[in-house]
């Protein structure tokens, strides 16, 4: 096995069969945007990479597609994905003559073992259910399933075992990724064992890493319990956090300052946290909650209640570049080192609300955070021009739709191709035959998902 010293990292992303998008194909670079108007297939990206790490964290299909669209990633059943599973079928994709309808997705992590890909193909209809799964790694297909009876809550897996047999074959349930129950079902004897198991530890690890940072500046304005020290995906509990950076790591803290002093009106001093009591306390109760305000010098103390949306935001995006899995709430691994690992920045809107001054103040800290080898960006942006000057930024540039006539007959000609994902030649590992589970990535893109790389 030919093993290199690089930190697990998403370096693609494949929408073989999902919502707007086929055959697509997304290269990721430490930062990544995405950019054009509203409606060209962006937040799709971003859901579809998300629903991957939550499937890699062992959340099961219904967790991670249940519609409502603003998962946390922390196992609450709420989804990742607006609209839900039937939402990820492709747009115009005909079911089959049992009714079946789904879609497709898949990624490639590059880490110690090289390039090792997943692809996954999701029944949407009429049950949600994988039928289909791909994970192929250091020159060997190693994990394949399929559904081989659809009365049964499971899929056929076949993995590589490279010993005495040199295939394993069990059944797995359906309704979770099969690549990341693996580590349970392989003891790690054989040549080939050992192989799988560095294979699904490098994907594993860098999907868990997926952090999506949506924050919501309505909720960021009232005082929090202090304990509360794990920066969610909504940043509700941002003053929380800040008590606790400002008491633990004065140096990144420093950095946060002074970024907010580059894009925020004069003077700012620092950042600070107020304490308050819980609401209907009595005036002998502790003082457990705080909020955080900015310190403007000669002007006082100013609670962040007052500050604007684009503030606020700017806020919470620059402490979740700044900081690392120990600050939040993400399910990295427990056996590997902070220092090890790398966390991929999912932003969706990531210029919602500000400036380009702000945004660009943004991509910088982005920058020196990933320049550190251990955050990667992957944001949405309406305005491409913004990143213009910036070294090390990858844009990928999203055309808007066709016409509704013209995406109408597109879906028509290409609907049978992705309306059954479960029923094309699988090839289980030492076969060599069959085709990939989503492969098409790298064909012709419909214009309304056709991405240009600068």
């Amino acid at each position: 096995m030919n093993f290199t010293s690089e930190r697990p990292a998403v370096t693609e992303l494949r929408l073989s069969a999902f919502k707007s998008h086929r055959g697509a194909s997304f290269a990721l670079g430490p930062l990544t945007l995405l950019a054009g108007a509203s409606g060209t297939g962006k937040s799709s990206v971003l859901e579809a990479l998300t629903a991957l790490g939550r499937l890699a964290g062992g959340e099961t299909l219904s967790e991670v597609f249940d519609g409502s669209g603003n998962g946390s990633g922390s196992g609450n059943g709420t989804g990742s994905v607006r609209g839900g599973a039937a939402a990820c079928v492709p747009q115009g994709a005909q079911p089959d003559a049992e009714g079946r309808r789904g879609f497709r997705i898949g990624c490639t992590v590059t880490g110690p073992v090289g390039p090792v890909r997943l692809d996954v193909a999701v029944q949407a209809e009429p049950e949600l259910r994988i039928v289909g799964e791909r994970l192929t790694g250091g020159g060997e297909t190693l994990l394949t399933t399929a559904l081989r009876d659809p009365e049964r809550r499971t899929v056929q897996a076949a993995w590589h075992t490279a010993g005495l047999v040199p295939v394993t074959r069990a059944p797995l349930p359906d309704d979770l990724l099969a690549t990341a129950l693996l580590p349970l079902r392989v003891a790690g004897r054989t040549e080939g064992q050992r192989l799988v198991l560095a294979a699904v530890e490098q994907l594993v690890l860098a999907l868990r890493g997926v952090f999506p940072v949506e924050p919501r500046p309505e909720t960021m304005r009232a005082p929090v319990d202090a304990g509360d020290g794990m920066l969610r995906r909504g940043c509700e509990n941002l003053s929380a956090v800040l008590a606790r950076t400002e008491g633990e790591c004065r140096t990144r803290h420093a950095a946060l300052v002074r970024a907010m002093r580059e894009v925020c009106s004069p003077p700012v001093d620092g950042l600070t946290v107020l304490r308050s009591r819980a609401a209907g306390a009595d005036s002998g109760a502790e003082l457990r909650s705080v909020i955080a305000a900015v310190d403007r010098g000669p002007l006082g103390l100013v609670p962040v209640d007052r500050l604007g949306d684009g503030e606020l935001r700017f806020l919470a995006i620059a402490l979740v570049l700044l900081t690392g899995p120990g600050v939040l709430a993400v399910d990295t691994s427990a056996e590997l080192l902070p220092a090890a690992q790398v966390l991929t920045v999912l932003s969706d809107g990531f210029d919602l609300g500000m400036d380009r001054r702000q945004t660009r103040e943004l991509l910088a800290l982005a920058g020196m955070a990933a320049g550190r080898g251990h955050i990667r960006l992957l944001g949405a942006v309406h305005d491409a021009s913004v990143a213009e000057g910036l070294g090390g930024v990858s844009v990928i540039d999203f055309v808007r739709p066709r016409r509704p006539e013209q995406a109408g007959a597109e879906a028509e000609a290409e609907g049978a191709a992705v309306g059954d994902p479960g029923t094309e030649p699988r090839k289980e590992p030492g076969t060599g035959t069959g085709p990939e589970a989503g492969e098409g990535a790298g064909e012709r893109v419909p214009a309304r998902s056709a991405p240009t790389m600068r």
